[in-house]
């Protein structure tokens, strides 16, 4: 089986699980996006992904992601692709990353929210982002303590050159996935009352993915799901 034989396989596989968790949710199918992260996974297969229909990919870290952008935009010239920052973000990255992505997705604290605003100058459209709220309190993975998530909104919504889009959470990688998501849920009705048009709700991987969409997830960052299991990375 070729590659884009395996990757259109799983492809079908994975919206047809969205398909499924939308309709137990009694959701319309449309209200959650696929966002495939393709972090460790050559441009080559992103290019794929790009034949197969998808347009908007996810990435980790800055230093794969900028040369996999340009990379992308060589072997596809004439696809209109939007890339997102998922990862962790240092706020020495910033203005590399506002470069390439459309959209931040792990906005954790005010410091980092005022780098970011700083780098959006000097694009041409503002940069969306999402706030990332803590559901698990590990410092190691990101996020912002849930008391100090409203003055993050806040900050984020009056800054020039950045949109608020939304709430970004991880679920913790010990212990079921549903409590964690339903806090997630209460933030982001909590921050639509306040940001109407702040609707984004990122939650749900390849393991959890039909939990999230049920506790009202509009973004599913999916990965090994879509792509098989990560790269070995180099020594």
């Amino acid at each position: 089986m070729s590659r884009r034989e395996e990757l259109a396989a799983a492809l079908t596989a994975l919206r047809q699980r969205i398909c499924d968790a939308c309709a137990a949710a009694e959701r319309p199918e449309s209200e959650v996006r696929l966002l495939a992260v393709t972090k460790t996974f050559p441009a080559a297969d992103v290019g794929l992904l790009v034949d197969l229909g998808l347009a908007e990919f996810g990435e980790s870290r800055d230093q794969e992601a900028a040369p996999k952008a340009a990379e992308l935009a060589e072997l596809r010239p004439a696809a209109r692709i939007r890339w997102e920052m998922v990862g962790r973000l240092q706020r020495n990255k910033a203005r590399s990353v506002a470069r390439w992505a459309d959209v931040v997705q792990s906005v954790d604290s005010l410091r980092l929210a005022d780098a970011l605003a700083r780098a959006a100058c000097e694009r041409r459209v503002p940069l969306r982002v999402l706030v990332q709220a803590s559901l698990d309190g590990d410092p190691g993975r990101g996020g912002c303590p849930p008391v100090e998530l409203d003055a993050l909104v806040e900050r984020v919504a009056a800054a020039d050159g950045l949109v608020l889009a939304g709430v970004m959470g991880l679920a913790p990688l010990w212990g079921e996935p549903a409590p964690a998501f339903e806090v997630l849920a209460r933030m982001a009705e909590r921050l639509r009352r306040d940001h109407p048009d702040a609707v984004e709700l990122s939650a749900g991987m390849s393991g959890d993915l039909e939990i999230a969409i049920a506790h009202g997830s509009t973004c599913v960052r999916v990965g090994t799901a879509l792509l098989g299991g990560r790269p070995l990375a180099s020594s």
